[in-house]
């Protein structure tokens, strides 16, 4: 199912502004406070925490929200995972979660990444959106994913392991889920799903329901990460936008050409960059060697749990991924982070020129998430994005405007 593409809003935006960037967000996927983190620290599959702990992260995320929202950033963007005793994600629900935090704060918006639809009954998924949407006057952004944990999915009685299997589900549940918002009324008959089902109802037989409410702001912003080029053809043909985290230089510069051109071929015209995302690593100090030895231990921590899922996106010289022949097959250090442009580390001059080197390169792209390092405690998370804002944001006036004019 092909949708129309979202109204161009050009949030905050004057005329004459020639800025590119416009938004910065957090992605924060729901860690606990780690102690013993870095390479030599505790191993990841050693981790275990009480409840207790696992609340604490709910909590931060209110403190981290409310920061933000005072700063004139954009939108904390979270994860849902579950049966997390390690305590890197915690967050099960993230409409719940972003319908709290927006009683909590002002204008920040709320971004889900992802809820993981195998996980989900479309249906249910849309109606929980929905009444999200209306609660918080539009401050929730929408997002889905297929999911990468063999221990949530698959025990949620979703296919993980086969891949085609959990491509064919989701691409049902999407198309359930999208007449849920987009048509008044609807029916579905699929593999998966027979909605309504075949039964009588008070005198008559059903043919169609109405998915009751709907969303109020149509039609309905989402947003998917693009982890391969499989995903890349599906969202940008549909008007789904794409989410890229921690990429290499050469990596984005293949996914941004991929979806423009995959978007032109159903008669979408972008800019090069336009409907992505750009996550980053993140850490200023005084020097690129100070940063590096601040934050390296938070790094190792980050991809310690994430790089056995495949979440190393590098290439090599010739453009080649890690982990494909002829290219690195190894850890990641955060000096190849670096060196790959997906860690901005260093002093806010260096910073500001790495983020305007992006700009440049897409001209599209209008928002920036900084990736909060999953070993890094909040309180000096806090204080990076205080500096950020401080010394960083002002070089993007787009952002600055957004932020003193959003609703």
């Amino acid at each position: 199912m092909t949708r129309s593409p979202l109204p161009r809003t050009g949030e905050g935006l004057g005329e004459g502004d020639t800025s590119v960037i416009t938004k910065f967000s957090v992605l924060y996927v729901g860690q606990i406070e780690l102690d013993n983190v870095g390479m030599d620290g505790t191993p990841a599959n050693d981790r275990r925490y009480s409840n207790e702990r696992f609340a604490e992260a709910f909590f931060t995320a209110r403190d981290v929200a409310q920061l933000m929202d005072q700063l004139g950033y954009y939108c904390l963007w979270t994860a849902e995972h579950h049966f997390q005793h390690e305590g890197y994600e915690v967050f099960p629900n993230l409409i719940l979660l972003s319908t709290w935090l927006a009683t909590q704060t002002q204008r920040l918006k709320l971004g889900c990444a992802f809820n993981v639809l195998p996980m989900w009954h479309p249906v249910r998924l849309a109606e929980d959106y929905a009444m999200a949407d209306i609660m918080t006057g539009g401050r929730v952004i929408f997002g889905v994913g297929r999911g990468y944990h063999t221990r949530e999915v698959e025990s949620f009685g979703a296919p993980m392991l086969d891949n085609a299997a959990n491509k064919e589900l989701f691409e049902e549940q999407m198309d359930v889920l999208l007449k849920c918002f987009d048509q008044e009324s609807w029916s579905h008959h699929g593999k998966q799903y027979t909605i309504p089902p075949a039964v009588p109802y008070r005198g008559y037989d059903l043919k169609e329901v109405t998915c009751v409410p709907r969303p109020i702001n149509r039609p309905v912003e989402i947003w998917q990460p693009i982890a391969s080029g499989r995903t890349l053809e599906y969202i940008a043909t549909r008007g789904i936008k794409g989410m890229m985290t921690l990429n290499g230089w050469k990596i984005t510069e293949q996914v941004a050409h991929a979806y423009r051109d995959a978007a032109a071929t159903a008669g979408r015209q972008l800019q090069l960059g336009e409907d992505l995302a750009l996550g980053l690593g993140l850490y200023i100090a005084d020097s690129r060697e100070e940063a590096i030895r601040i934050v390296e231990p938070y790094h190792d921590e980050r991809y310690k749990w994430f790089a056995p899922f495949g979440f190393v996106r590098y290439a090599d010289e010739q453009g080649r991924p890690w982990g494909t022949p002829g290219a690195p097959a190894r850890l990641p250090t955060l000096r190849d982070g670096v060196a790959q442009k997906a860690w901005l580390c260093g002093p806010p001059s260096e910073i500001i020129a790495d983020l305007m080197a992006y700009q440049d390169a897409y001209p599209g792209m209008d928002q920036v998430l900084i990736h909060w390092a999953e070993g890094m405690p909040p309180a000096e998370f806090k204080e990076q994005l205080r500096i950020f804002a401080r010394e960083v944001m002002p070089a993007f006036p787009g952002a600055c405007l957004t932020a003193s004019t959003a609703p």
